[in-house]
């Protein structure tokens, strides 16, 4: 079965404003991403604001479709997104590919100076539409395949983040 929507959290010992200007920095996302390994600001003037546009360039290696053990080859693509979501200290999210899928990051206090970040993951209604029409009768397994990138990434972006805020 194919999971679309997915959200992991992870305690970081940095305060919710210092973890918000992490996240909400886009170009830093290939730090930590498996699959995105770049991100740039449309118009840099706009920064992380609801409404501001940034493209990202993703890369997944050859390997296997989890759901039907075929081999998948290595892929490079790139996306636009739109930021929906600015709130300091609370959450930044965005879209991807005006409404095919959400990402984004909510924030919580933890203790005196700690965070609990949660990265969270949906593929939306006009997505599955899109895939659809893109990739015909393959659009299911394409489907799946995003999934289990989203499943197995977050907990991986979260590690990553969680270390670079804490200097590990």
């Amino acid at each position: 079965m194919t999971i679309l929507e997915f959200s992991d959290s992870v305690l970081i010992e940095r305060t919710p404003g210092e973890v918000y200007a992490m996240v909400s920095d886009v170009t830093r996302m290939g730090e930590w991403s498996p699959i995105c390994k770049a991100c740039w600001w449309d118009d840099p003037a706009a920064g992380a604001t609801a409404g501001a546009w940034f493209t990202g360039r993703n890369e997944t290696p050859e390997g296997r479709n989890g759901a039907t053990g075929e081999v998948v080859p290595a892929r490079t693509w790139e996306t636009r997104s739109q930021v929906v979501v600015a709130e300091p200290d609370r959450e930044f999210a965005w879209q991807v590919n005006d409404g095919w899928v959400r990402w984004g990051f909510r924030l919580e206090p933890a203790g005196e100076n700690g965070t609990r970040l949660t990265q969270h993951w949906r593929f939306l209604p006009k997505g599955i539409a899109g895939f659809g029409e893109r990739f015909g009768e393959h659009a299911q397994d394409q489907i799946a395949l995003r999934s289990d990138h989203a499943t197995s990434g977050i907990p991986v972006t979260l590690a990553a983040i969680k270390a670079s805020a804490e200097g590990n």
